[in-house]
């Protein structure tokens, strides 16, 4: 693999969303993944047809039953060798299996375990079920999301799956190498979503304690609230959004919009914000949103197009940049960030947890002796 992770080997324990969107940038950047399917239910997490499980991308996967202890003393053969361990299951569960951090670190004193889970490894809710919309919720993300007329609004679950658990999972994981690599020793990382989720919203903490936020939601400069950083319907039903919040790109706005800004109430005056609010969706509504893009885009006005999953690769920008890319049939997005000297490769699609994906997975980590003597004791299908 091409990539800066280039020569750090992964075991992916396989997961449901944030563990395998972790495995995913960490290959995608060069990793070596290796990832462990439960021969009882290898489709985990939302069905869906494997080439469109993008998450699943850029790695091979070996099917076992960790019920059997041979398949156990197989996996930690594995982690003896790794860098790293992912594992998504909830407290206690791979303890069980005798794949818990003791066993591993034992084994291997400089890996790197790495843990997701929704509440972590202890507290009170440690062992309870959720997903991301109960982690947002407990973390005071959702009560800040959404308009000052309605609920919280249900946002992807981008926000916390994904940015509060794989990012800091990976972030996490690669400060343990980096000291592993310094001469330290290997360790565990608990990765919560819901201390994620809470850690992503620093900023907003910050300016409560000052004053400077109101727990109403829809009534900050970031939630709705501001006029100048929201989204407005266009003629065609489509939605443009805007976020000036400079002065001088604002009042670049309001004359792109034919709006006089000395008609108008002053850009911070939150008693004019429904003035200034109904001027923007009026002059909005006048023109096609891709008219819009038009002419707003290409000036400092911080206005563009809402595309959709659809539009979005096709948009000049996106294009020219390669944020997207075609894997075998299915549009999705390239590894990020970029580097300028470790290229990471491109990345190859799902694959199925077949003999020939397990061989193909295992090269990099046994002998050829070893491989068949797994064949032979049939860890590994040979059919």
């Amino acid at each position: 693999m091409a990539g800066p992770l280039s020569g750090v080997k992964v075991v992916e324990l396989a997961g449901i969303g944030p563990g395998p969107m972790c495995a995913m940038l960490l290959a995608d950047l060069g990793a070596t993944v290796l990832r462990i399917d439960r021969k009882e239910d290898a489709a985990l997490g939302i069905r869906k047809p494997l080439p469109y499980n993008t998450l699943l991308r850029n790695r091979y996967p070996v099917a076992m039953d960790l019920k059997d202890p041979q398949a156990i003393a197989a996996v930690l053969t594995l982690v003896s060798r790794a860098d790293v361990l992912i594992e998504g299951f909830r407290p206690g569960v791979v303890e069980r299996l005798g794949l818990g951090p003791q066993a591993c670190l034992g084994l291997q004193p400089k890996l790197v375990y790495g843990r997701i889970t929704g509440w972590g490894q202890n507290g009170p809710l440690a062992q309870r079920a959720g997903h991301d919309i109960n982690y947002l919720a407990l973390s005071g993300l959702l009560e800040a999301i959404g308009r000052a007329d309605g609920p919280p609004a249900v946002p992807l679950n981008v926000v916390g799956d994904f940015a509060g658990g794989s990012l800091y999972l990976a972030l996490g994981i690669l400060a343990g190498v980096l000291h592993v690599r310094a001469g330290g020793t290997g360790q565990v990382v608990d990765a919560a979503i819901v201390d994620g989720a809470a850690h992503l919203a620093s900023t907003f903490y910050g300016m409560l304690a000052a004053g400077l936020w109101q727990t109403q939601r829809g009534q900050n400069l970031l939630d709705s609230g501001a006029p100048y950083y929201d989204s407005y319907v266009c003629r065609d039903g489509r939605y443009v959004s805007v976020g000036p919040l400079e002065p001088k790109f604002y009042a670049q706005l309001l004359a792109l919009l034919g709006l006089d800004a000395k008609e108008l109430p002053p850009q911070d005056d939150r008693a004019g914000w429904p003035v200034i609010r109904a001027a923007l969706a009026g002059a909005f509504a006048r023109k096609t949103r891709d008219e819009w893009a038009v002419l707003l885009e290409p000036t400092d006005a911080c206005a563009t197009s809402v595309l959709s999953f659809t539009e979005a690769p096709l948009h000049p920008h996106l294009k020219a940049r390669q944020t997207f890319v075609n894997i075998e049939g299915v549009v999705q997005p390239s590894p990020a960030p970029r580097f300028s000297q470790t290229v990471p490769a491109t990345p190859f699609g799902p694959r199925a947890a077949t003999a020939q994906n397990a061989r193909l997975g295992l090269t990099p980590w046994l002998s050829e002796s070893e491989l068949k003597d797994w064949i032979q004791q049939g860890l590994v299908d040979s059919s």
